[in-house]
Order: structure tokens, then sequence, then C-alpha cells
């Protein structure tokens, strides 16, 4: 196993003087993010034998000079193979960017990020349903195996309108960064349909689940590939495709953890504890707290509801939720009582959250008319891909927001990104703030399916945020939690990849 570089984390160092061309023992956390000989204070081997080699040989061979050009390179190879997909180019571009450092200190990790540019494998299936009047209906499914370096398929599976394949491969691409973050034994997956649950009864929702299972049933498995809740995919989908799936097949469990949780999540709240988690550690690290910050909550579903939840826990005042309707604003702030309504009033699928001013006197409907008008201290962006752009960024800056912490999949433009970091706020990205649910589950596999508390959940993303921080500072980009999330992920993917050669 390989040594890491002596100035990361203690948890991430081991004593092994094996090379880098031995073989790997375990991939386990204490797998190294760079060994001493490919370590992250320069002293990298950037032998010339790799940088002769050309990175393409399509047209003529095709070499770089640094790693800036490597990432360019990159990145023209992706737009040319799958230019339509708008927001895997986006993605590709985003992660290219940081990893020009790496490129120049060790030129043979612009090979291996060649090969991800490439999913393992993509599913892409018709599924076929009766809706509530006969009528046949018919979707698109999904599965997209991205990479299993690291261990098993796992990632989240996604129903709505939005679902395409452009959607799915720029998750799936950040998943590989993002399982990898968490120093578990993971690999990537994501999949879903574009099929809007929110505009369908229960019954339908269920015959679509079960129709997409029967399919989906036949690539994973338990310590193969387990799907996990997304947008769209709640507690109640799980369930229905983990009926359908038991339905399918005998095995149904692995080493004492059932395969979907038995089809009751066993912490469903994951994704929206982590997130609040993630931004008090943030503030932590520059001597604050979320106590007292005034937040706006882009969202009203699940994810946001339990981020407001743990806020008000720190003693953070949520200010504001939002759908497609509109938003509601409560200038004092929601307390327990007031988000127990607004869960309610959200718990029938496709109810908007305006009716939550029925209930309250003092709430303020779709005033001011801009929801980024709203005066407040963080945002926690928890919609689709895109939902804050530039002009926004600055909307937020100029009133005085102090940060963006991610609480949906690049809810935050690249352009918006660029822009936080010229105003010096705060940003947490979404590949860092997501890990929640991951971390649960590599726990939950080391613990043997004993319970992981919230209290754990909290360890584990103190401990994932100590580690990007650090890259980010070994790396030269000290304060950049994106770039540093993208050059830690990669790393621990990179190294095992390149002990298990080119497959």
């Amino acid at each position: 196993m390989l040594r890491i570089a002596k100035s990361l984390p203690a948890r991430l160092t081991t004593s092994s003087s094996r090379p880098y061309s031995s073989t790997f023992i375990d991939y386990g956390k204490a797998n190294l993010v760079t060994s001493n000989d490919h370590g992250v204070h320069g002293n990298m081997k950037s032998t010339g034998s790799w940088r002769n080699k050309p990175l393409f040989r399509r047209e003529g061979d095709a070499r770089f000079k640094t790693g800036q050009e490597a990432g360019l390179m990159l990145l023209g190879e992706a737009s040319r193979r799958d230019a339509h997909e708008t927001e895997f180019i986006s993605t590709v571009s985003s992660t290219m960017t940081h990893l020009g450092t790496v490129f120049d200190r060790s030129p043979r990790y612009a090979w291996i990020a060649k090969q991800l540019l490439e999913p393992e494998r993509i599913l892409h299936f018709r599924v076929a349903w009766i809706d509530d009047v006969g009528v046949q209906r018919t979707n698109r499914g999904y599965r997209i195996q991205y990479n299993s370096a690291l261990g098993g398929y796992e990632g989240s599976l996604h129903f709505g309108h939005h679902v395409n394949s452009s959607v799915l491969k720029s998750i799936g691409f950040d998943t590989v960064f993002s399982n990898a973050l968490t120093g578990y034994n993971q690999g990537a997956a994501v999949g879903g349909a574009d099929f809007n649950p929110l505009t369908k009864s229960e019954a339908e929702i269920q015959r679509f689940c079960q129709s997409y299972m029967t399919e989906l049933s036949k690539y994973i498995g338990p310590d193969h590939d387990v799907p996990n809740m997304g947008m769209g995919c709640g507690v109640a989908e799980i369930g229905y495709l983990f009926g359908q799936y038991k339905r399918i097949n005998s095995r149904t469990s692995s080493n004492g953890k059932s395969f979907l949780w038995g089809g009751t999540p066993s912490f469903p709240e994951a994704t929206g504890y982590g997130i609040a988690h993630y931004a008090e550690a943030l503030l932590n690290d520059k001597n604050e707290s979320l106590e007292g910050k005034r937040c706006l909550i882009y969202g009203s579903g699940k994810v946001a509801q339990t981020v407001a939840e743990k806020l008000i826990e720190y003693g953070a005042v949520p200010i504001a939720f939002s759908d497609t309707s509109g938003h509601i604003y409560e200038p004092e702030g929601f307390d327990r009582g007031k988000l127990r309504t607004v869960v309610k009033v959200k718990k029938d699928r496709g109810a908007k959250v305006g009716r939550y001013i029925i209930a309250s006197t003092t709430c303020q409907y779709n005033d001011p008319a801009n929801f980024w008008d709203i005066p407040c201290d963080l945002v926690f962006p928890c919609g689709p891909m895109g939902s804050i752009d530039k002009e926004q960024i600055q909307m937020l800056s100029e009133a005085g927001c102090e940060g963006v912490i991610e609480g949906g999949y690049s809810s935050v433009t690249p352009e918006a990104r660029i822009e936080i970091k010229k105003q010096g706020m705060h940003y947490l990205p979404s590949s860092v703030s997501l890990t929640g649910p991951t971390l649960v589950s590599g726990m939950e596999r080391e613990l043997r399916g004993k319970t992981v508390t919230d209290e754990d959940l909290k360890n584990d993303v103190i401990r994932v945020f100590k580690e990007v921080k650090s890259t980010a500072q070994e790396f030269n980009t000290r304060g950049d939690l994106h770039a540093g999330s993208a050059i830690m992920g990669f790393l621990r993917v990179a190294n095992v990849m390149a002990a298990q050669g080119a497959v």
C-alpha cells in the first residue's frame, strides 16, 4: 500500500513503504491521496517518458507541455464526443480547471483522467407502465455505473422531467469524486428516469417503480450496485423499488445490511443533516458558527426541510422557502412549530408552499417579489442544477450575504462560482456537502448494519472537511474547497486506477 505525504491528516497516513507500483492490499479509509513518490509537495516525479507520450492519437500525436494544456485537451475530447450534453461538459470543465496542478506535478495522471471521461457502463432502457385511466405510458430509464475502482457501485436515483443522459452523466462524474472523498470503499453510479412523481397518483408511482425495477434489477444488487435516494426519489419510492426487487430476487442482504435498507431507509435525513453539519464546520473554521445566522433556503422539499431542522438545532434562523409557485418569507424566522407546519403543507405530493400563509399571520408570500432580494447571511440552494447564476450572486453579495452552501447537485453555475470567489464569499460545493448519505452507508457497512447516529455523521463530516481543506492548501488553492474536493477525490480514485491498469 502506498504512503501518504506526511502533511496530510493523520487518519490518511500509513506506515507502509511499498513503492507506487505495488499491488494495493487495502482500499479502506487509509487509502492515500498521494504517495511520497507522487506527493503533494511538488516532488511528484514528472518523468520525461510520460510527458513525451501522446495523450491522444486520433489525428496525429497530441502532446501537452503544461497541466493546464492537458486539462484543455481533455475537455476538448469530452466536447468532441458529447457536445450535445451541456451539463456533463460543464462539470468536466469545472473539474479539469482544478486538476492542472496535478498534471503538472505528475503527467501520468492525465491518462487516468482520460479514462474517467467515459463511464464504465451506461444502461438505457424503456419503462412501460399503465396510468390510472388505463393508458400505457412510456418513460426512459437509466443507470450509469460510472466507476468501480474503489468498490461496488453506489449512487442516487433521480426522477423528474429534467432527467436525461447529460444530467445523469454530470452527476455521475461528480459522484466519482464525492464518494472517494468519504474514504470508504465505494464506487460511483447514478440513475433515474424522466418520470415526474409530483404529477402522479400514489398508485401510478408504485406501478412505475415496479416496472423500472423489473429491468434495473438485472444490473444491481448487494455488493455490486446499491442505489439510494435522490431528487424525486424518496422514502416511498425506495419502498416500492425494494418491494419489486424482493419479488424478483431471493438475495436481499449482505453482511447483515439489507439491500435498499429493506425498503425503509435507516437515516433519510442524512442529506439535509450533512449539509448543515458541513456549514457549521465551514464557519467553525472561520471562528464563526451558525448561531444567529439568517438562512435563505431555496427549495422546500425533504432535503430543504431537514436542512432547516438541523439549522434550528444549531441556533440558526431559516427565514424563507420556495417552490415553483413562489416563496414564503418569515421576517423573524421559522421556529420548530412553523417548520412543522411547512412539513405538513408539503406532505402531499405536488402541494405548493404558498398554502402555508393560511396558517401564519406573519408570513410574506412573494414579498419581496424577487426571492434573492431577501436579506440573509447564508444561502442554501436545495433546488435543481443551475439554480443560482452570476447576477443573483451579485445581488446577494450587495445585500450582505456571507456565503453559499449547496444543497442540490451543482445548484450554482460555473459563472456564479467564479463570482462567489471574486466577492470573497464562503462557498461549499455539492461535491462535499452532499456526501452525507455516502458517509452513512460506509459507516453502516463497517458497523455491519448497526445504527448510525447523527453524532457519527457529524464526526465524519468534520473529518472529510478537514481533509478537503488540507488538500486545497497542499495544492496552493488555500480556502478553495471546490478545488480541494476535486483534487482529493480524483487522486484517491486515480491512484487505485493506476494499480488496476487500463480497464
